[in-house]
């Protein structure tokens, strides 16, 4: 037999297998994958409204189109760029369209992107399933190859576009029918009273106005105690906000699976709830929704958070937000979330628990740290005071570090405290401000390299006016602040949860958990950081390559102090939280903590211990106009102003 014809013969064996099943089991969804050939500056075509006609997939050299009628609600019609996905890199891609009608919910797979179509939805009346393989397009340059229906394929040869042909059912059938198999996503129209196992049901809660508040309850479905049902409370101030309209639905939706999507180390853990109210947008509502999710024991090990699956945030790829909601742990097996809008609610789990090991040893080293350094770089401000009548132009330098130093521990020693007393509001002030002392610190640190660098290699040029480092050290560094603050939603209360408790997190003020902060936070902080500590290791080597030949080197306690000192200036010790993986990361982050948290402490003995062996050597290379300069300090020369 020739291989064309017995590819021809595969293929009608497979639709009637394919046609048969669907008209005995009711094939309710679609999987359908393929493999796009294409150009550039692709984009995705998007024409669906509510119906039972059919759909159709089709391409070409720079669209993939979306057509047709399947949907009970959704209506969309929208030319969504793909250029951010990195698709245009090769010839072809691979994607797979799914759809579920009992859910009302398309959605796309392409370029290693999970892209939501259509949103789910609360079903009424008919649904459109049974789609089987209608007649295909001619074959093409472009257009898509390798169509697949579940993991059986159509054909390989390349068309421009396939066609699927609907069947309307009634969705309360088959939700009977799903919740049989291994399937059981449903939508059933309640008002009120237990129904036959379904997957989902859906609640009309009709709002007077007097209406003082209404509890919603999931009903018991199997192998969910009655005692312990999903539980929704709407407040009065919904009535409020809902100008438009007295109608608020309520959907509990059973199976989670198809909310898992883009989830890696988070799960949804329990029912989805969705809230709305019908064309209408509900946010920040003066009394929040109390929404009750009882759900198997969580270990303590393992964090949980409220989230919202906020489909205005992104028409296109829909993520869970913790925006706009409050996580209250009830116990073990109960979770309450409070949250100010109305969208999809349920709560994400932790996989592998990532919390912080040793947070009450770390922060208690931390506080002591903190305090000492605060002490210390007090007592340093004061001495080099005293020697700012000295001609030396470094000692503006160091007095700016130090301020810098001990403001920034100042702040940090009590933004628990802080946090704690003022909640929210006032954390947004002292998160800004310790985002600013840091940044300041930093970048005196890097004024410290500057300046070495130009007393070692630029002896005969003249340092940069004293007013000059006060401009860049004190007001430079509160651009971005002002910037971020502009931006808002940056500052605020962080949680940092223990390993051995996580109901019980340690709140600080400083930037939020959300990717907008985490952005924030590598672009003015790590790469900051990263910029100091490779130009302070630099700095070291050029210091050492300069001094390793004199004679006071060969002095092991100069030596040891000259480097350590160095450090300490040039903030390489902070170069210790790039170094915080593997099997030492615990020892890395104590040692990180302690030299970091004492680092006020240091700089003053240093300088301490610096004027101390002045005194002793009674030597004319340590007199006193070199108390404060770091040539005459680590380099052992004699400034002659």
């Amino acid at each position: 037999m020739e291989p064309q014809l017995t590819g021809s013969l595969r293929v009608v064996f497979i639709l009637i297998i394919l046609l048969s099943t669907g008209s005995s089991e009711n094939d309710q969804d679609l999987k359908f994958c393929g493999t796009w050939h294409h150009g550039k500056g692709l984009s995705l075509s998007l024409n669906l409204s509510p119906g039972c006609n059919g759909i159709s997939i089709s391409a070409n050299k720079s669209s993939l189109s979306i057509d047709g009628q399947i949907t009970a609600q959704c209506s969309r019609s929208d030319v969504i760029p793909l250029h951010q996905y990195g698709l245009e890199s090769e010839e072809k891609s691979d994607f797979c369209l799914y759809w579920e009608p009992l859910l009302d919910q398309l959605k796309l797979q392409v370029g290693g992107q999970n892209l939501t179509v259509c949103w789910p939805a609360s079903l009424r009346g008919s649904c459109c399933t049974d789609l089987s393989n209608g007649p295909n397009e001619p074959e093409a340059t472009y257009g898509i190859s390798n169509g697949m229906i579940g993991t059986d394929i159509i054909t390989h040869k390349t068309f421009i576009a396939y066609k699927f042909n609907g069947r309307t059912i009634n969705c309360e059938l088959l939700c009977d029918q799903a919740s049989h198999g291994s399937t059981r996503i449903a939508t059933i129209k309640d008002t009120g009273g237990n129904a036959r196992d379904p997957c989902a049901h859906t609640f009309e809660v009709e709002m007077e106005d007097d209406f003082r508040g209404y509890n919603v309850t999931s009903p018991a479905t199997k192998g969910i105690s009655e005692k312990s049902p999903t539980s929704v409370h709407l407040p009065p101030a919904l009535r409020q906000a809902a100008k438009n309209t007295s109608k608020v639905v309520c959907t509990f939706f059973r199976n989670n699976s198809l909310f898992q999507d883009g989830l890696k180390e988070f799960r949804v853990l329990t029912d989805v709830v969705g809230i709305t109210v019908e064309k209408e947008v509900i946010a920040d509502l003066s009394e929040p929704i109390r929404i009750g999710f009882h759900h198997d024991v969580i270990p303590k090990k393992n964090s949980r958070k409220c989230v919202s699956w906020d489909t205005r945030k992104d028409p296109v790829q829909v993520k869970w937000l913790e925006d706009g909601c409050v996580t209250r742990q009830r116990g073990a097996e109960h979770t309450e979330c409070l949250c100010n809008h109305l969208t999809y609610f349920s709560v994400l789990v932790q996989l592998e628990p990532r919390p912080v090991r040793h947070l009450l040893a770390l922060t208690t080293i931390t506080s002591l740290g903190c305090i000492v350094s605060v002490i210390s770089c007090a007592a340093l401000i004061i001495f080099l005071c005293r020697k700012r009548r000295s001609k030396e132009q470094s000692i503006s330098i160091h007095l700016g570090l130090a301020v810098s130093l001990a403001f920034l521990n100042l702040l940090f020693f009590f933004t628990g405290i802080l946090a704690n007393m003022g909640g929210e509001s006032l954390c947004t002030w002292v998160g800004a401000g310790l985002h600013y002392a840091l940044l300041s610190s930093f970048t005196w640190m890097g004024m410290e390299v500057f300046h070495t660098f130009w007393l070692v290699y630029m002896i005969f040029s003249h340092p940069p006016n004293p007013h000059l480092w006060n401009l860049v050290g004190f007001v430079l560094p509160a651009v971005p602040i002002i910037i971020l603050a502009a931006v808002g939603d940056i500052y605020g209360l962080r949680e940092v949860v223990p390993s051995d408790d996580i109901s019980n997190p340690y709140l600080m003020c400083w930037m939020k958990d959300t990717m907008k902060a985490l952005l924030a936070h590598y672009v003015t902080n790590m790469m900051v950081l990263a910029i100091l500590v490779i130009s302070g290791i630099v700095m070291l080597l050029m210091v050492y390559r300069k001094i390793r030949t004199r004679d006071e080197w060969r002095q092991n306690r100069v030596a040891f102090l000259s480097i350590w000192g160095l450090s300490c200036l040039f903030g390489t010790t902070w170069g210790l939280t790039f170094l915080d993986f593997g099997p030492l990361s615990d020892f890395i982050l104590f040692l990180s903590c302690t030299l970091n948290s004492f680092q006020g402490f240091l700089l003053m003995l240093r300088f301490y211990m610096l004027e101390w062996m002045r005194k002793q050597a009674g030597d004319s290379a340590l007199s006193s106009n070199s108390t404060g300069s770091t040539r005459q300090h680590m380099l052992q020369y004699q400034e002659k102003s």
